[in-house]
């Protein structure tokens, strides 16, 4: 199986007319993205194939046709990701200007000479107005260690201070999967497995940490990279003991909150800061990355659903435990969801967990399983 991983590098050595010019380079180029992605939110999103010399010479801009139509194909996934991901509640995304892509096309990497202080030059070419961009690159342990394991992809994403660099690499076959384990995703608690264990119990107390300092002081970002970290040392011990991991499919958390007073403001701040994509996706590379397989199944109900009997109430969860209302089944809260995920998958589209979805949402509602 062969799998995508990135890697940014630093622009450290560039120097500040370099680093002038790439920005008036990133402005416009967002200001061609958001042109496209406006008429294409009005007229629907054309295939790329079709991104012809009368659709790509539609704006008016001193970028080179290479540059406008690798804009117009940003905007097309944009818009795309954006229906997709809101549906009917999607607005107009907006481009801002902080990273421009870039093929083999407009840029190419070339070797440094050995007494450089950097490892390579990227050159970018054909960015228009005659405009030519040697930006010097400094190599990482991470760089090395894909550029070793895989294929580097003449594609890149150029921001003001680094170069995202893409490889494919081969990781061989899935393993069979004979640990099968359930993943539920809590702020008490990063990760409880349907075994029982329940790992990241120190992410709540991270969360706060962030939150009591100022809002895009250092202290900040510091706080933030710390609980990253410790998501992906939490990802990296629960990948360990599994050869299939399914988790739930958390979208939309934040969507709404502020809306009738649905949640206080310190909890709309917890939840902001979270990071839950970030674990789920970091989780997902992990699994890739060791041949794990990796599965989501719908959310609704599996911390108010009793893994014995079915039975499905909101009253059946109060805080950390778990008690039904009708068999009268205890259990630890996240222990029992975790167990409704797993059986959730593995029991299929005529599973309990199923017919409790059904029941809720009405007729032709189906459980769904699939990979992420």
């Amino acid at each position: 199986m062969k799998i995508l991983r990135s890697t940014k590098c630093s622009l450290q050595y560039a120097t500040a007319a370099k680093r002038a010019v790439l920005s008036h380079v990133l402005t416009e180029y967002a200001t061609v993205v958001n042109h496209f992605i406006i008429r294409f939110w009005a007229d629907g999103c054309p295939a790329k194939a079709a991104l012809l010399k009368p659709i790509v010479d539609s704006p008016q801009t001193w970028l080179s046709f290479r540059l406008r139509k690798v804009a117009a194909r940003e905007a097309i996934d944009m818009v795309i990701a954006a229906r997709k991901r809101w549906a009917e509640k999607a607005v107009v995304p907006v481009h801002r200007g902080t990273r421009v892509c870039a093929n083999a096309n407009i840029a190419r990497l070339t070797n440094a000479a050995p007494d450089s202080a950097f490892d390579a030059w990227l050159v970018l070419t054909c960015l228009g107005e005659h405009i030519r961009l040697d930006l010097p690159v400094q190599f990482h342990r991470q760089y090395h260690k894909l550029a070793a394991r895989g294929k580097r992809l003449e594609s890149y994403i150029i921001t003001a201070h680094d170069v995202q660099f893409s490889f494919e690499i081969e990781t061989g076959p899935k393993r069979e999967p004979q640990r099968c384990i359930g993943v539920d995703t809590g702020i008490n608690a990063l990760a409880t497995l349907s075994t029982g264990e329940k790992l990241g119990t120190d992410i709540k107390a991270a969360i706060e940490r962030i939150k009591r300092c100022q809002h895009g002081s250092q202290g900040q970002r510091r706080a933030s990279r710390a609980l990253r970290q410790r998501m992906d040392e939490v990802a990296r011990d629960v990948v360990a003991q599994a050869d299939l991991i399914v988790v739930e499919r958390l979208t939309g958390i934040t969507h709404g909150t502020k809306v009738k007073r649905r949640l206080t403001k310190n909890m709309r701040r917890t939840l902001g800061r979270w990071c839950v994509r970030h674990w789920l996706r970091r989780l997902q590379q992990r699994t890739e990355w060791n041949c794990v397989s990796f599965r989501s199944v719908v959310a609704r109900h599996t911390s108010q659903m009793c893994r014995l009997c079915g039975h499905v109430e909101r009253g059946n969860r109060r805080g950390l435990e778990f008690r039904c209302l009708r068999c009268g089944h205890t259990d630890d809260a996240d222990v029992n969801a975790s167990l409704n995920i797993l059986a959730r998958f593995t029991t299929g589209a005529y599973g309990p967990g199923c017919k409790v979805i059904k029941q809720h949402n009405g007729p032709g509602s189906e459980c769904e399983r699939d990979g992420v």
